[in-house]
């Protein structure tokens, strides 16, 4: 099913721009492009989408493909210039925190979890449904690119990594406009309360929302850092910078800007 046969109307309720194209290599590079070329033509919350994209970019340069029809990849501009540019690394933790809230809606029962894996990815069942990538767009440095790819209908046999998971792998079916929608909402209203308490993530209850969600928080962890090191601890909070804060040896606390992050236990 290249796109859905009914279209995505509740998603077009929130969003000025729904663009959907049957095929691309990456949707973060085609609105990146887009907003460069033609900037007043992409509002905030305006997004293109595919379910068969080729050639996706996730954190650290990584790339990943997936069957076409198994995994819906979405491309969102958010206008940020009411926060300030130390507040700025919230933003890929709003948006893992709104997937997260838009996947639990998902769920028909409360046989299956959905939960928030530092600092953007999101779980259900604990395998990872969703990745997120969030870029500046070049000489627009107040527009946001948020690339979100989500396994929805992809098979267990297609599942690339034994950590992945789909909503299909665990025998749920996706309404991928209900889930859309409910993204967008929760993204436009946490990204609005960071603006509105002028970037302070803790008073506008950014900070709680995220760590409410967070399922690193409290767990065993192995941190590989950016320098190759491994940092092994228990994850205990996220700091007023969105940093993961380790706790080593029941002693010593270290603050984690960027890693990849496994939970042990």
């Amino acid at each position: 099913m290249p796109i859905h046969e009914a279209g995505y109307p509740l998603t077009a309720a929130i969003s000025p721009r729904v663009q959907v194209v049957e095929t691309t290599e990456s949707t973060n590079a085609d609105v990146v492009h887009h907003v460069v070329q033609e900037p007043d033509e992409w509002p905030h919350l305006s997004l293109l989408l595919t379910t068969d994209q080729r050639a996706g970019r996730g954190r650290l340069d990584r790339t990943w493909v997936t069957p076409p029809g198994t995994a819906l990849a979405v491309s969102t501009v958010v206008r940020v210039s009411g926060i300030p540019y130390a507040s700025r690394g919230w933003i890929p933790l709003i948006a893992g925190a709104a997937m997260t809230r838009a996947v639990r809606a998902q769920l028909p029962d409360a046989s299956h979890t959905a939960a928030l894996k530092w600092p953007n990815d999101v779980l259900l069942d604990r395998g990872k449904v969703c990745g997120i990538l969030a870029e500046v767009v070049p000489g627009h440095p107040d527009a946001v690119v948020i690339g979100t790819g989500v396994n929805t209908r992809m098979p267990f046999s297609d599942l690339p990594v034994e950590t992945a998971t789909s909503f299909e792998a665990v025998g749920i079916e996706c309404d991928e406009d209900r889930l859309l929608a409910d993204y967008l909402e929760a993204l436009d209203e946490q990204l609005g309360a960071l603006i509105g308490a002028r970037g302070n993530a803790a008073a506008a209850g950014v900070l709680a929302g995220i760590q409410s969600l967070c399922s690193t928080i409290g767990s065993d962890v192995a941190v590989s850092l950016p320098d190759g090191e491994t940092l092994r601890g228990r994850a205990s909070r996220i700091d007023e910078e969105g940093r993961l804060i380790v706790l080593q040896q029941d002693e010593f606390e270290s603050a984690v800007s960027a890693g990849d992050v496994v939970h042990v236990r």
